[in-house]
């Protein structure tokens, strides 16, 4: 590859890294508890977990604190030590109808069963920069935390917060075919690949494409699903039923007993679009339209993910490479943020051997054309001296500044 170490370079090296722990608390302010960035950053918390595929807040927190808030970075350093773990079990198949809904809404429907639940999400706030939170004190956070859970009534405590999907309401109209969770009934959809375990291979299986989308980096996933949506991959569809909560995560002991032994926060979208069913002439007699639905599903908050997670799977059942979103091999590798940030910043390592020897390999080139250009330019024949025809016998006789003048 032409890499070479870097001799004599330790105690730059070593150097650097104090450098980087001096910028890191240079001001001399009070540490951050991994508490508070628990608390207070969980939808950087939420990403980080979820491209590093590794679900545990506090060394999400504790990445996030130590690069100094580089959140891809932090995803690094959790996969990185996710590698390190070794995998005691396999957990169940969570159950998001189970789900303990914190967040549901769908752009399908206006009205669906249970009523649409905005709950936290900042999609209906103002995008301006609120100067108050400069000066926000402990004292006003604890009056806030208090004023609110008074305006909370005992009834709504003990509101129901399990929901039917949405999407059911097609699937008993018969409107969803071949596709989805449960209607998934092909070979592709049935077969289960561990991508940790198992190495890629394109065509991937439906399952191995969507666990690789869940641990995609969200700007790779957002960029080439709006790639999709503007009409580079013939995806554009509806919001059906998007939910954020909490589900339980169960695994089977050595008995085979399942054994609860937590719960994860995860969103959930199932988007709506409908399904080609080839061209009008080509159609037949018995052919009808119908709606296909592309999922997602990643950890913690991360709604922009989720969804593009939907559009992408999709796209890329289309059949065709008509786009970038439609291709596999493009889409999967492409978006994995850990593998592109590591791919591109290898690029700042020593590339001294390959760039030396491409480097003498032009200085030869130019060597040669030089020595080319004086070799033809001396074996070139003299031109011939020009004449006036019309010259007059006075002419000769004139000084050839005079000549020149007169010209």
């Amino acid at each position: 590859m032409g890499y070479v170490a870097v001799k004599g370079g330790t105690d730059a090296i070593a150097n650097s890294i104090e450098l980087v722990e001096f910028y890191r608390i240079k001001d001399e302010t009070p540490p951050i508890h991994i508490r508070q960035l628990q608390a207070q950053f969980r939808l950087a918390i939420d990403k980080i977990m979820g491209e590093g595929s590794f679900y545990a807040p506090e060394y999400g927190a504790l990445a996030l604190k130590q690069v100094e808030g580089d959140v891809l970075e932090a995803a690094f350093i959790m996969r990185a030590f996710r590698a390190t773990l070794p995998r005691l079990y396999y957990s169940a198949v969570i159950d998001t109808r189970n789900m303990f809904v914190q967040r549901r809404i769908s752009s399908s429907f206006r009205d669906i069963p249970g009523g649409q639940i905005l709950g936290p999400t900042y999609d209906y706030t103002q995008r301006i920069i609120d100067t108050r939170l400069a000066d926000e004190s402990y004292e006003q956070v604890q009056a806030f935390l208090q004023q609110f859970s008074a305006r909370i009534s005992e009834t709504d405590r003990k509101a129901i917060t399990t929901f039917g999907k949405v999407i059911d309401m097609l699937r008993a109209q018969g409107l969803l075919k071949g596709v989805g969770n449960r209607d998934d009934e092909s070979e592709e959809g049935r077969r289960l690949v561990d991508i940790t375990r198992e190495a890629i291979k394109f065509p991937a299986p439906r399952s191995a494409r969507l666990q690789m989308l869940a641990r995609a980096e969200t700007g790779g996933l957002m960029a080439l699903g709006y790639s999709s949506m503007r009409g580079y991959g013939g995806v554009h569809p509806t919001v059906g039923e998007l939910r954020v909560g909490l589900v339980d995560v169960t695994v089977s002991d050595p008995t085979g007993r399942s054994r609860y032994i937590g719960r994860v926060r995860v969103t959930e979208a199932e988007m709506i679009t409908k399904a080609k069913t080839g061209k009008k002439s080509e159609r037949s007699a018995g052919s009808v339209p119908y709606y296909a639905i592309g999922y997602g599903l990643c950890f913690g908050q991360n709604e922009t993910k989720a969804i593009c997670m939907g559009i992408l799977d999709r796209a890329m059942r289309n059949g065709t490479k008509e786009a970038p979103a439609n291709d596999q091999e493009f889409v999967l590798y492409h978006t994995d943020g850990i593998e592109a940030m590591g791919f591109t910043n290898h690029l700042k390592l020593p590339h001294y051997v390959t760039f030396q020897s491409g480097l003498n390999n032009v200085r030869r080139a130019v060597a040669r054309s030089k020595k080319q250009a004086e070799a033809n330019a001396a074996s070139a024949p003299e031109p011939p001296m020009a004449t006036d025809a019309t010259a007059s016998p006075g002419d000769a006789e004139r000084m050839p500044s005079e000549v020149l003048t007169e010209l």
